[in-house]
């Protein structure tokens, strides 16, 4: 870690700053305000650090506040009379025998009246050029606030950092990529303050809650500080009344805390001050109000100071206090269980731990539920938060440990609906996250024959649709799960299991339009089973509407998700990442896409294991780094993909084919791409995936095969939404040489959002226009795919990549000189293509003939020339 951060450019307050010292504005100057640690002075040195004949600083203190002068003593000397006048003209004369002037004055409110006198004589008499900071909030000398106010001295107000600028920094810092989840959290508790966020990240080094994984930085556990910035904070502290101070220890333990709860235990006077003073703040919440720190570092520095038993006691307090009031929602015995855990309290209920657990599951704050089902075994429990542990440790990555536990349950006596949980934990557990399919149906079936309650069998049906849709059987998932959401009083874990297999294995089908209802279902089911499960019921939905073409509708519904995300921990927030990289990969969002889900696999994707619900993570990733020209990348996620692949997650296998037909391509071998892209439209037609087989026959044509025409325009009439219509269209016109048709298909997906299709066709018009010797033509489809192109963040598709490079090769001997490019052999080469070396060799001497080169470096000096 750097001793000093580097600077965040404040690009339009520097040339403000820089022009008025240079004498280029109207003004003599500036007066830098905002808040302590926002970057005033940091900014005004860096500014001032290139300016020829350098600064003379002051700095107010209050230590010199009492004396006359007292800033500008050591420049001035000392005082040769009493008389103020006298005195005043003598150090205006000695600060102005040096010719040239720049003063710069830090905490310009705390000087001394007769420093502010002569302050605001020079910038009267424009003496001197003035670089001031001046911390908001405090009482400012009237002769230092007239200086902006008489237009002396231009006033700039700095903002705390945005949260792009305090990512910037830190990972300019942190020297890698800084997770979005840990971003957020970081910017919420500094709010965005240079000083503060600087602590945070050093604090958080110290305390080992920074860490990077897989080149991914991420913050766990509490944010801390340092003992430096505590020590700056508690100065506002330690002058509190006692009473004041304690109603700021009760909120730092539980926060946001119930006014009437806080006003029993500190009384109203206090929590009044508290607030006057700017320490708390109070917001309503449904019909309650409730008291929260102004600042989340403030919580942070009083639990510092806090002991041991003291906190007990506190805590004690505070469960006595809640306990008398009403446990109505999940929170508010979330909270009465972790403050009773660490209180003075003789014992805990053993019922709220229970409920707390189950409750933190379905919030998806997994380590939490972890801990009160640990405590509630601890405190007696049984079977029932045994199998509550096992969900927390299961989500978690901890596969072994929860089959284990599950395993020792003697489940002899229990009743009924305990016994299925307990065996429907181990299927789920067996089968998405330890991904051993076989063993998952044994136990399924065993599960299966000792349930005769036919409410409890549609779970049993619910989970067995999802294995079947993950089994890639897509019309046994339909049927199942349409049996399951037949019956109207189906339990909440019946239906969002069996909205888990009905709406995914829909999406892929083609029948994208049937998922409202469905959706609707489980938006009321998801209340009373795992938080964490609504994502990857969730891919369904997202991925439907977006093979529907309904974008829009996909964003507004994957917000939902990303709403629950940010209450929730890092986990559901890496799941849902998966859920918004799917729509930002159909828009062409590629960069996006591998930003997020690079950190979406350092916090799923463990050494041990990976989930199965996080497989379409390496699909996206792969593909989206293929666009953007680096298949190496792409095949190193690729081989990730297939080392976990098999009879689990076999529903992924045409999109992950799509995948490396388009990693193919990107490495040049694009006869290769629409090989594979045509053996993952096969894959999807045996086993019903309608829509993605049009989405593999698609990329074919992008990659320039003119023979899926006929298959798409069958497709089109039997899938929904819009697409598969364009995409018939598409690939006819390629067949026929039709620019203009392409140019309308570029345009009519443009409309729709799928810009990184929309870039490809315009690519492909503007090759034929430009064949057809059609200027304007050629100039318009290219410039189109340009511009597409860049939205994306910089597409290298092949399509793009030959429209960029008009050479009058045929599309074998283009291959071939991008694979020479790429600096492979001949005999490379022949094995990449599976042709032999003599073929490969007249390939290269007919394009040397046609580029007029002489050799294969000519070749590649050709090619790379123009990338």
């Amino acid at each position: 870690m750097p001793a000093n951060w580097p600077l965040v450019e404040r690009e339009k307050e520097y040339r403000a700053i820089s022009a008025a010292l240079r004498g280029e504005a109207s003004v003599c100057g500036v007066v830098l305000t905002g808040d302590s640690g926002v970057g005033k002075t940091t900014l005004a040195r860096h500014v001032t650090a290139g300016i020829e004949g350098g600064v003379r600083w002051v700095a107010g203190t209050e230590s010199a506040r009492s004396i006359p002068l007292g800033v500008f003593a050591h420049l001035v000397g000392p005082a040769t009379s009493s008389d103020p006048v006298t005195y005043l003209a003598a150090a205006r004369e000695s600060l102005l025998s040096g010719g040239n002037v720049v003063i710069g004055v830090d905490d310009a409110h705390l000087l001394d009246e007769l420093s502010a006198t002569l302050l605001h004589q020079l910038a009267i008499d424009r003496a001197v050029h003035i670089v001031a900071t001046v911390r908001s909030g405090e009482t400012v000398p009237d002769a230092v606030t007239s200086l902006w106010k008489d237009n002396h001295l231009l006033r700039i107000t700095l903002s705390p950092f945005t949260k792009e600028q305090s990512v910037e920094l830190v990972e300019s810092v942190l020297g890698g990529q800084l997770e979005e989840h840990s971003a957020d959290r970081m910017w919420a508790a500094s709010g965005g303050n240079a000083l503060f966020l600087r602590h945070l990240v050093e604090g958080a080094r110290q305390a080992n809650t920074l860490r990077q994984v897989n080149g991914v930085w991420q913050l766990r556990g509490r944010a801390a500080i340092t003992s430096e910035l505590a020590s700056l904070l508690e100065g506002r502290i330690e002058q509190l009344d006692e009473s004041v101070l304690t109603s700021l220890k009760y909120v730092s333990l539980c926060e946001p805390l119930n006014l009437d709860v806080l006003a029993e235990l500190a009384g109203e006077e206090a929590i009044e001050h508290a607030e006057i003073d700017g320490l708390v703040r109070i917001e309503r919440a449904g019909r309650d109000l409730n008291v929260g720190f102004q600042h989340p570092l403030f919580g942070e520095v009083i639990r510092r100071r806090l002991g041991f038993a003291s906190s007990r006691r506190l805590r004690g307090n505070l469960v006595r206090a809640l306990k008398s009031r009403s446990l109505d929602t999940p929170l508010d015995r979330i909270r009465l269980a972790e403050l009773a855990l660490e209180s003075d309290a003789s014992a805990v209920d053993l019922s709220l731990l229970s409920s707390a657990a189950d409750d933190a599951l379905n919030l998806a704050q997994t380590p939490m539920g972890e801990r009160f089902a640990r405590a509630a075994l601890e405190e007696g429990g049984g079977p029932a938060e045994a199998e509550l542990l096992s969900r927390a440790l299961m989500w978690q990555g901890h596969p072994d440990q929860a089959e284990e536990i599950l395993t020792d349950i003697d489940v002899t006596g229990l009743d009924a609906a305990l016994t299925l949980r307990i065996g429907l934990q181990r299927v789920g557990n067996m089968f998405w996250v330890m991904n051993d399919a076989e063993r998952a149906a044994k136990i399924l079936d065993e599960v299966r024959t000792g349930v005769d309650d036919q409410n409890l069998m549609l779970i049993v049906d619910g989970i067995a649709s999802a294995c079947a849709l993950f089994e890639n059987r897509i019309g046994d998932a339909i049927s199942m799960a349409d049996s399951v959401l037949a019956e109207k009083t189906a339990l909440p874990w019946a239906v969002e299991w069996g909205v888990f297999g009905g709406m995914l294995s829909r999406a892929v089908a083609g029948r994208g339009s049937e998922l409202g209802p469905m959706a609707d279902r489980a938006r009321k089911a998801e209340r009373f089973t795992d938080g964490l499960l609504r994502y990857p019921a969730g891919i369904g939905e997202v991925l439907g509407l977006t093979l529907t073409g309904r974008l829009d509708d996909a964003d507004a519904a994957v917000q939902r998700y990303v709403a629950f995300a940010n209450t929730a921990q890092y986990l559901s927030w890496a799941m849902s990442g998966v859920l918004v990289s799917t729509i930002e990969l159909a828009r062409g969002d590629c960069a996006a896409v591998v930003r997020r889900i690079e950190q979406t696999l350092a916090t799923l994707d463990g050494e041990e294991y990976s989930a199965s619900w996080n497989h379409p993570a390496y699909v996206f990733l792969a593909q989206a780094l293929s666009a953007l020209g680096e298949p190496d990348r792409a095949e190193a996620i690729l081989d990730r993909a297939r080392a976990r692949g098999g009879r689990h997650v076999a529903v992924f296998d045409p999109m992950l084919g799509i995948a490396e037909a388009w990693q193919a391509a990107a490495a040049g071998v694009v006869s290769k791409g629409i090989e594979l892209s045509h053996v993952a439209a096969r894959a999807a037609a045996e086993t019903g995936q309608l829509a993605i087989e049009a989405e593999a026959l698609h990329s074919a044509a992008r990659f320039g095969d003119t023979t899926g025409a006929p298959r798409l325009a069958e497709l089109a009439e039997v899938i929904d939404g819009p697409l598969a219509g364009i995409y018939a269209r598409h690939a006819a016109a390629l067949a026929d040489g039709d620019g203009v048709e392409l140019d309308v298909c570029a345009a009519e997906l443009e409309e729709l959002g799928f810009k990184l299709s929309a870039a490809d066709i315009a690519a492909q018009a503007s090759t034929i226009h430009d064949a057809a010797g059609k200027r304007s033509a050629t100039v318009a489809s290219s410039s189109m795919a340009n511009r597409l192109a860049a939205a994306c963040g910089g597409l290298r598709t092949p399509a793009l990549l030959e429209a960029a490079q008009p050479l009058p090769l045929t599309s074998r001997e283009r291959e071939i000189a991008n694979l020479v490019a790429s600096g492979l052999s001949n005999k490379q080469i022949a094995e990449r293509l599976t042709v032999s070396v003599r073929t490969v060799e007249g390939h290269i001497y007919r394009a040397c003939a046609k580029l007029d080169v002489t050799d294969r470096d000519g070749i590649a000096a050709l090619i790379l020339r123009d990338r």
